[in-house]
This record gives structure tokens, sequence and C-alpha cells, in this order.
């Protein structure tokens, strides 16, 4: 199973994003998936994750970021709203289930 995060990019303050994870040779499902991300100088923070029923997110996100799941196509979803220079970070998907990380996709918020 790999994953390959996309979506990133510069974007101004108040903009949004939609980052992309892409599970590839999951068969049968990957379980929950995940996201974090890594600001400058900072630790690695969870944004949040998505079940087979229910998503989770850190207090931060405070309705801003939504995660989302097409099993279909064995994509997970990070939808960032109201984005804030803080929020520039590289961004990674994670699924725990088989300890992987994907690549990680850089997102600068410009104010």
């Amino acid at each position: 199973v790999q994953l390959q995060a996309s979506g990133g990019g510069l974007v101004q303050a108040g903009g949004s994003l939609r980052l992309s994870c892409v599970a590839s040779g999951s068969g049968a499902g990957i379980g929950v998936q995940a996201w974090y991300r890594q600001a400058p100088g900072k630790q690695r923070e969870w944004v949040g994750s998505i079940t087979r029923s229910n998503t989770l997110y850190g207090d931060w996100v405070k309705g801003r970021f939504t995660i989302s799941r097409d099993n279909a196509k064995n994509t997970m979803y990070l939808q960032m709203n109201s984005l804030k220079p803080e929020d520039t970070a590289v961004y990674y998907c994670h699924a725990p289930t088989f300890g992987l990380w994907g690549q990680e996709t850089l997102v600068t918020v410009s104010s």
C-alpha cells in the first residue's frame, strides 16, 4: 500500500485549498486515515481522522477544515477554508493500520 498526497500550493489568507490522498494497493480498504501537518520549526500536529463512521478533528480546526473520503477512488480529502498564514505547513496523510505516511504536500498561505 502506498499513499500519495497532492493539492498543496500557494493561497492568500482567507482562501481555500483541497488536498487529496490516494491510497494505492489497499484492496479491501485502508481503514482509518488521518491528516497531519508540520509547520516550520514546530512539531508534527494532528489535523483530523476519518473512520468508516466518523470524523474527528483537532480542537484548533474550529470548523475550517473538513475531511472526507471517496472509497470508490480510494481517496481521502482535506478541504481547507478560511486559511490563515499560520496554516502554512507541510501536510501529510497517514494510514495508521498500515503504519504508512504519504508524501508531503506543501501549503503556503500568504498574508
